[in-house]
């Protein structure tokens, strides 16, 4: 290997550590944030729910497309908000193109006979798909304030009452929820998913919004002031995430956001890790495709203050930070033979530290979002050990994937809004086998998956002739994480 080239491989690999690090670093103000925003006590104007003339008209969405598994579960549910009915309007926005809609149809007349306001709303096209059909209901909504809720999400009954009240701050333009697990522990990849969703919803949500930075609307489990839509321009369709979309012009216009980790709004984990794979495309993507179209508008905004711009862009590259870690997968094996072979340049490889500093803090981060949601002890010490190294290694191995959704956002390349097939599933009993919505096709991905678990078992191979072990570990995660996306994608075509 030609010095050129050494020092190309080694300056690539020393930038992606050092953007690891920094976007790190955010994470730990974040946790300092978060951690004080426990000790404040604010009490904000809300409305009276108990007083009708205070009880703001509200409309619920619900975007569905082709949810035969949890259609059901969904109405079902729904009509058990606690809400005045002459002040509760739902629209079921129906994009779906098979047989679900008859029966979708036919349980909305029956509650609609039962006295509630719910209408069923057809589209010719899909046009923009959710942030489409979330338009055009709009256009024809009674309420003041909309709230949206996707097919796999159990709001309870009083899910109104615990986030109107909020809106009487006529600033606010959104108030969102946490989301829950209904289905956490039924497998690794649950497990996994419910670790990262509860880090993003108490580090990241609480710590931007206690110091009034930018947070999201997470598509769903939130409810909007429609004057705030309309104000911020209204649902757009051209990335893959309307909802990041939409936040960062709402709050670009001054609108307020008010997150509440303590109402908690019940979902459905993906079980399968080939919708796991079409929900962490569409969620990395759209917040590459979000960086493209919105960094600037935040860089150049003269209403808000430097540190909100900062971890604002930090948002925005959030989904990039699989690019990096994949970059720094990939050269390390390089890195390893550069370092034997050019005993002069040992003193770059200083840089590596960046890389275990990083790690610490996170592991320390993602402790502390852990503990405030499954306790403190000892035993859960030893699960948050375990999980948050399983994570790791899994987040390893689904970089390769979530590279390409980022370089596809990034480069402006367009593609539909691919659904994530809901399962209802609710316990270890339940079986996703047979769902009809479940993709038949080999990833190509998947052959590029299988040969890095290969190149990253190179790796550890190498670290015995080099006799030099400092990457080992990296190189087993590596290892592990590709070998169980690999292995789990092959198994999800049974």
């Amino acid at each position: 290997m030609g010095l050129t080239i050494a020092f190309i491989i080694i300056a690539i690999y020393s930038t992606a550590l050092i953007l690891i690090f920094f976007y790190s670093l955010a994470q730990l103000n974040l946790l300092i944030n978060y951690l004080g925003n426990k000790k404040q006590n604010e009490e904000a104007p809300k409305f009276n729910l108990l007083d009708p003339k205070e009880i703001p008209l509200v409309t619920i969405q619900l975007p569905i497309y082709n949810e035969e598994y949890v259609m059901e579960r969904l109405l079902d549910n729904i009509s058990k908000i606690e809400y005045p009915k002459s002040k509760l309007e739902i629209q079921v926005l129906d994009d779906s193109t098979d047989d679900t809609v008859i029966d979708t149809a036919k349980r909305i007349q029956e509650l609609k006979n039962a006295g509630l306001d719910i209408h069923h709303i057809r589209r010719e096209n899909r046009q923009g798909f959710k942030a489409g059909a979330l338009k055009e209901g709009l256009e024809v909504a009674k309420g003041e304030f909309i709230a949206i809720f996707d097919a796999d999400f159990l709001p309870e009954s009083d899910w109104l009452k615990k986030t109107v009240p909020y809106f009487k701050d006529e600033e606010i333009g959104v108030v969102q929820t946490r989301w829950g697990h209904i289905n956490r522990d039924y497998s690794t990849l649950t497990k996994i998913q419910a670790f990262a969703l509860d880090a993003h919803f108490t580090l990241e949500q609480v710590g931007r919004n206690s110091k009034g930075h930018f947070i999201n609307f997470n598509g769903t489990a939130g409810i909007w002031r429609k004057e705030c839509i309309l104000d911020a321009g209204n649902w757009e369709g051209d990335t893959l995430t309307e909802d990041l979309d939409l936040s960062y012009r709402a709050q670009l216009k001054n609108w307020k956001f008010k997150y509440l980790e303590d109402v908690e709004t019940p979902a459905e984990l993906p079980v399968v890790i080939s919708a796991a794979r079409s929900q962490q495309f569409r969620w990395n993507k759209g917040g590459a495709e979000n960086f493209r179209k919105t960094v600037w508008s935040v860089i150049t905004a003269k209403n808000i203050p430097f540190k909100t711009k900062f971890h604002g862009v930090i948002h925005l590259l959030n989904s990039s930070m699989f690019l990096c870690m994949f970059i720094v997968a990939i050269f390390s094996i390089p890195m390893l033979y550069i370092k034997n072979s050019y005993g002069h340049l040992a003193w770059v490889f200083d840089v590596n530290r960046f890389f275990i500093i990083s790690t610490i803090i996170l592991f320390i981060c993602y402790w502390f979002t852990f503990k405030s949601i499954q306790g403190s002890s000892f035993d859960k010490f030893v699960d948050y050990i375990k999980l948050f190294f399983t994570f790791f290694s899994v987040a390893l191995g689904f970089s390769l994937h979530n590279t390409v959704a980022v370089l596809e956002g990034h480069l402006g390349k367009r593609s539909e809004f691919v659904r994530t097939p809901k399962f209802n599933i609710n316990n270890l009993t339940d079986s996703w086998k047979g769902n009809k919505y479940l993709t038949k096709k080999l990833s190509p991905n998947m052959i590029l998956e299988f040969g890095l678990m290969v190149y990253f078992l190179f790796g550890m191979y190498s670290a015995v002739p080099l006799n030099d072990f400092g990457l080992f570990p990296f190189h087993l995660m590596l290892f592990l994480g590709f070998s169980f996306v690999f292995f789990k994608s092959l198994t999800s075509k049974a």
